[in-house]
């Protein structure tokens, strides 16, 4: 096993080695960049992206304008096409390549991803509905959320405890081990009471004011994007419903961007996308999402007010149909 300093010295010998034969004469200069390597050679900034490719991109581009370069190059082994479409999205745009051993090859934009529809179970979705739920669709499943928070969900074929099912099921729990174990102490009430039973205590804990617990400490960005379905004026638009992003989120701990679509006041299409936090992967894919939404809407980002870092500000401007940046006053809760 190679410990940390090792393995940043076989990333940087790796980069200065793919980067050779295409920075001809110039002697590079070696730099440090968190999850992979870095180097600039003349006005050209080389970044080899070992972990986590695809949300390096922000935090990618940030480091070579801070140096000053003129054209970034970017080299992954993983997620290359995925990376390359994003790239895309900004002026100038990047050079995304992919390695393969010991060569490397411009890499080819993927396509967006088509979201996946999912199964129908109009009485189930009736539940969440009736529940008073944010109710949305992400991959492939009806999923009902409480201020942000998923709190059930329609699963088919297969239950989160892998038993087969015969029919849709209505799985109630934040998350994988709660559905779970909800599943196991409160299996036999009927499923509007579990609902309930279980929206009461995020209800109370996820409001504003309450104390901190981590049922509020979760997917902040989705909380926000709640707020604002509510209350579309606050950004300016008419109406906004949620939808999934190209990229789904592992997990609930994972810190991510929430999106929605709708129309502004004017009936222009607008895209919307909610951060909590300064996150340098906002802007990349906020725009992505845009790409596979609505290329031509408006892209909206919203963030508290004290997020909207001029970094942010920046790389919405270097897109291509550069965002729009709001900073929502107070607490954004209320």
């Amino acid at each position: 096993m190679l410990d940390e300093q090792q393995h940043a010295r076989l990333l940087d010998a790796k980069l200065v080695a793919l980067a050779r034969p295409h920075v001809g004469d110039i002697k590079p200069e070696r730099h440090s960049f968190p999850g992979g390597a870095a180097l600039t050679a003349g006005s050209s900034a080389w970044l080899l992206l070992e972990s986590d490719p695809v949300i390096s991109l922000g935090p990618a581009l940030v480091w070579a304008d801070r140096r000053g370069a003129a054209d970034v190059h970017l080299l992954t082994e993983r997620a290359a096409g995925v990376l390359a479409r994003r790239a895309a999205l900004f002026s100038p745009a990047p050079t995304v390549w992919e390695v393969d051993g010991t060569a490397v090859r411009p890499a080819t934009p993927d396509p967006v991803p088509v979201a996946a529809p999912a199964e129908p179970a109009p009485e189930l979705a009736s539940l969440l509905v009736d529940a008073d739920l944010e109710v949305l669709v992400e991959d492939g499943l009806v999923r009902g959320e409480l201020n942000g928070l998923e709190v059930a969900r329609i699963v088919h074929g297969t239950s989160t405890a892998g038993m087969p099912l015969d029919e849709p099921l209505l799985e109630v729990g934040v998350g994988q081990a709660d559905r779970e174990l909800t599943a196991m102490l409160h299996g036999r009430l009927d499923p509007v009471d579990q609902l309930a039973r279980v929206a009461e205590i995020v209800r109370d804990l996820r409001r504003p004011g309450a104390e901190r617990h981590p049922l509020n400490q979760l997917v902040p960005e989705r909380w926000l994007r709640a707020r604002l379905l509510a209350d579309p004026g606050r950004v300016g638009c008419a109406r906004l419903r949620p939808v999934e992003a190209p990229i789904p989120r592992a997990n609930l701990r994972e810190r991510g961007v929430a999106v929605a679509l709708g129309t502004a006041l004017d009936d222009q299409p607008v895209v919307v996308a909610c951060s909590v936090g300064i996150d340098l992967d906002l802007v990349p894919s906020a725009a992505d999402a845009r790409l596979a939404l609505d290329p031509g809407a408006r892209l909206v980002l919203v963030v508290p007010e004290r997020d909207a870092h001029p970094v942010t500000r920046s790389l919405a401007t270097r897109l291509v149909d550069p965002a729009e940046l709001v900073a929502l006053p107070g607490d954004w809760r209320e």
